[in-house]
């Protein structure tokens, strides 16, 4: 079993209710436990301005599948929800990536972990530190404490107004 940390984003469809549904699915990965989800934020588009807000949130587990294995079960919850890319960074109903397994380093055409933004986007890093603590580090990086001082210029709000507890499994 290995740490698998997976971010979860949407900003169509009511994106809070497709992160609780997702995390749902997840659940019912094979070779996929100890799930928890970190609270949900809010962040602008990091693509196209004429969309709306996104809502993202961060998933933990222990995985002892293969990772191209778990890259399918996530591109078939994306397609089983109804996610259709119209657009490089547009809006979307689900979005789900692999940000981390243990201390793997994979590069394939399809699979790249670590996720090569993750010091780019605080709204992974914040939820990240959430769950895992600021001392937590990615392979390749700096801890997480250090990549939210690098981003502290990005705009990122935790959402107290919505409660997604109702999406915690047994």
């Amino acid at each position: 079993m290995t740490l698998t940390v997976i971010a979860l984003g949407a900003n169509i469809n009511n994106p809070p209710e497709r992160i609780k549904e997702a995390y749902v699915r997840l659940s019912e990965i094979p070779g996929l436990t100890d799930l928890t989800l970190s609270s949900l934020y809010t962040s602008p588009p990091m693509g196209p301005q004429d969309q709306p807000a996104f809502f993202n949130a961060i998933a933990t587990c222990q995985y002892s599948g293969e990772p191209t294995g778990l890259l399918n079960e996530l591109q078939s919850i994306e397609h089983t929800m109804g996610r259709v890319k119209l657009r490089h960074w547009g809006e979307r109903c689900i979005d789900l990536d692999i940000i981390q397994i243990g201390g793997r380093s994979i590069e394939e055409v399809d699979l790249v972990i670590p996720h090569p933004g993750i010091s780019d986007r605080l709204f992974v890093v914040e939820p990240m530190i959430e769950l895992l603590g600021s001392d937590h580090r990615v392979p390749g990086l700096d801890d997480l404490g250090t990549l939210r001082d690098e981003l502290r210029h990005h705009s990122i709000s935790r959402c107290e107004d919505i409660d997604i507890s109702g999406a915690i499994v047994a």
